[in-house]
């Protein structure tokens, strides 16, 4: 748990990091308004002390009606906590612009990295936990960000403040004050630190169970077909009641704690009014009436932020929970890709081929030479196994030994029952992932010396999952094939020899081209 702890704050220095990186001027005004913002508050309470003992009490006292210099005095009073009004309120709109604008940007990079990301990070982490980061966990941020932070800042501030001028009306009555604050914060500490570890579990178990739903719902036709659907909502059940008392602890413990604060700042205002009418009466250290009134709502003042804090702590223990998510995801490593053999366009010249620029439709593989130079092999599509070792965990073996071939022109088929490997073949030429012994040639070269980007460019796969989007069959076509002249008629006949095989060949020999594919058409063109 300790490490968990740390780990979270460190997620919380690393955000402000960030947020400093990109919004150094708009963070700057807005700690300068949230500066004002809290002086305002505190010169209201403190002008108490003035109010009685510098206007009231003298007025009562001589009869006077002159309220001239106590209008004045009210009016500046009013003049400055109107400022700290518009700089609460303009440090708001700041801090909004800056909380959307940074989670725009984290989301930014999220996406990013995701792309870079080996297929095996996918294989281990449920797709609706991965989306739960970008839902759940960006929220808990803003909100965070937003709202808690600023107020976190602000109650600092206030305390700073109050207690400078509690030191200046009372030194002796403050004493009073900081016992209490002490069992405060010995209060907060405990509960937080069990709250925080319950928050931590409630966004982990929270992105396992949208993972769980996330899978139910794509699968939801194998759940029927093998007539799962008991053993589905059992699964389910688990999961949902670990959320439950994950979620249960974390909001009992901070739920808890504010309102044991309020008491505990009740109990500070009785003993520190108790203590503070003795020194008034008797005079001790020139405590006057005026003097304790203001110092008793400096309490109620300086109560009340910690109060805050403790309400405020929950949100930002759950935007760490959601920080640690999000920064492991950004700290994942990337796909590893040290080919150097690349996959160029070639015309001949002289009868040699030379790297051209222009789109030939003729492909070679460009070998990089250390002497600068380069060595061009023409893409014939070769792929052979030699000895091939594959396990995805590193425990269960699924390739063992394996040699095959394919030449060029060659039609090869993998027949198998499910988990034979067959898929596992296909993911390999592409370097999906890499194997643990042998080796894969594509025309003769490892595969692991060709760039990644150029040898899954020169491979077509169709999945098995496949998945159609909107348009024109004269629009997805070119999209899918990546060729160029699509438009001659003769090539689209060869391309669209699948559509008699499939359940649109009416419709498509009626529209051609135009034939528009919805996602509602995915079962019939199967």
């Amino acid at each position: 748990m300790q490490n968990k702890k740390k780990a979270s704050w460190g997620s919380l220095a690393r955000l402000l990091r960030f947020l400093w990186q990109d919004y150094k001027l708009s963070l700057s005004i807005s700690f300068v308004l949230i500066v004002v913002a809290s002086l305002a508050t505190v010169n209201l309470t403190a002008s108490i002390q003035s109010l009685v003992d510098v206007y009231v009490q003298p007025m009562v006292k001589s009869g006077s009606h002159n309220f001239g210099p106590l209008l004045r005095f009210l009016t500046s009073v009013e003049v400055f906590c109107l400022i700290g009004v518009v700089a609460n309120y303009v440090a708001s709109l700041l801090m909004a612009t800056i909380s959307q604008d940074s989670l725009r940007s984290l989301r930014n990079q999220l996406f990013a990295r995701m792309q870079k990301l080996p297929i095996r990070y996918f294989d281990t982490h449920k797709h609706g936990d991965i989306m739960s980061i970008y839902t759940n966990d960006i929220d808990a941020l803003r909100q965070a960000i937003e709202q808690s932070i600023p107020q976190l800042l602000q109650t600092a501030i206030t305390l700073i403040g109050v207690t400078v001028t509690m030191l200046t009306v009372s030194p002796l009555l403050f004493i009073v004050v900081l016992i209490m604050v002490g069992i405060m914060f010995m209060v907060i500490k405990n509960i937080s630190a069990k709250s925080g570890r319950y928050f931590g579990e409630q966004q982990k178990n929270l992105g396992i169970e949208n993972g769980f739903i996330e899978e139910m719902m794509s699968g939801q036709k194998v759940v029927k077909a093998f007539v799962h659907e008991e053993e589905s909502m059992a699964d389910f059940d688990k999961i949902n009641e670990e959320l439950f008392q994950s979620s249960y602890l974390a909001n009992r413990y901070a739920n808890v704690l504010m309102p044991i604060l309020g008491n505990l700042g009740n109990v500070s205002f009785v003993l520190t009014a108790l203590v503070g009418g003795v020194f008034a009466l008797n005079g001790v250290g020139g405590l006057t009436i005026g003097g304790l009134m203001a110092f008793l709502q400096l309490n109620r003042s300086f109560n009340g932020p910690i109060t805050q804090v403790s309400q405020q702590l929950n949100f930002v223990l759950m935007a760490l929970a959601g920080a640690d998510r999000i920064f492991d995801l950004l700290d994942e490593a990337e796909e590893v890709d040290q080919g150097k053999v690349t996959l160029v366009n070639y015309e001949l010249v002289d009868g040699q081929m030379v790297v051209t620029d222009k789109k030939t439709n003729h492909w070679a593989w460009k070998h990089p030479r250390p002497n600068g130079d380069y060595e061009l092999v023409e893409l014939v599509g070769n792929v052979v196994f030699q000895d091939v070792d594959f396990s995805y965990d590193g425990k269960k073996q699924i390739l063992h030994d394996v040699n095959l071939y394919a030449d060029k022109g060659q039609k090869v088929a993998f027949v198998g029952a499910t988990g034979a490997g067959k898929t596992t073949i296909t993911n390999l030429i592409n370097r999906f992932y890499d194997i643990q012994s042998g080796v894969i040639t594509y025309d003769g070269i490892d595969v692991k010396l060709i760039e990644k980007d150029s040898l899954r460019r020169s491979l077509g796969i169709v999945l098995q999952d496949t998945h159609l989007f909107t348009g024109t069959i004269a629009e997805i076509l070119p999209t899918a094939v990546r060729m160029r002249l699509v438009k001659k008629f003769l090539k689209l006949l060869v391309l669209l020899t699948w559509i008699p095989l499939c359940n649109i060949w009416t419709m498509v020999t009626t529209l051609f081209l135009q034939t528009m594919v919805q996602a509602c058409l995915m079962d019939n063109v199967s």
